[in-house]
């Protein structure tokens, strides 16, 4: 299969649909991101990047049944595919390889 990179901010998002796992929805996405990274998002960011990946078919949607919280509207709920999931992986063993690779010099420079 041929591999598919990622940008920084779709692989963010793509991890934290799989740290949400079945409860992913765009606010929730974009809170957990500002918690997790410190970084300012914006929720259109995030819906164009679930765009992308729900493209690639690196996750999936559904729409939720109706929540009294929402006054009766109904959330897009996001889900990692198994693509998604080993695409992780790959990117996760790419970046490790090139950190072990790191000379141990800069390792405690950078600690």
């Amino acid at each position: 299969m041929k591999r598919v990179y990622l940008g920084e901010f779709e692989e963010i998002v793509l991890l934290v649909v799989a740290v949400l796992d079945g409860v992913a929805y765009g606010v929730n996405i974009t809170h957990e991101i500002l918690e997790q990274t410190q970084r300012s998002v914006r929720l259109n960011q995030v819906h164009a990047s679930l765009q992308r990946l729900e493209e690639k078919g690196m996750i999936v949607s559904k729409m939720s049944n109706p929540t009294p919280e929402r006054g009766g509207r109904r959330k897009r709920i996001f889900t990692i595919t198994a693509y998604g999931s080993n695409t992780l992986k790959d990117i996760q063993q790419v970046r490790a390889s090139l950190w072990n690779a790191v000379p141990p010099t800069l390792k405690s420079a950078h600690a």
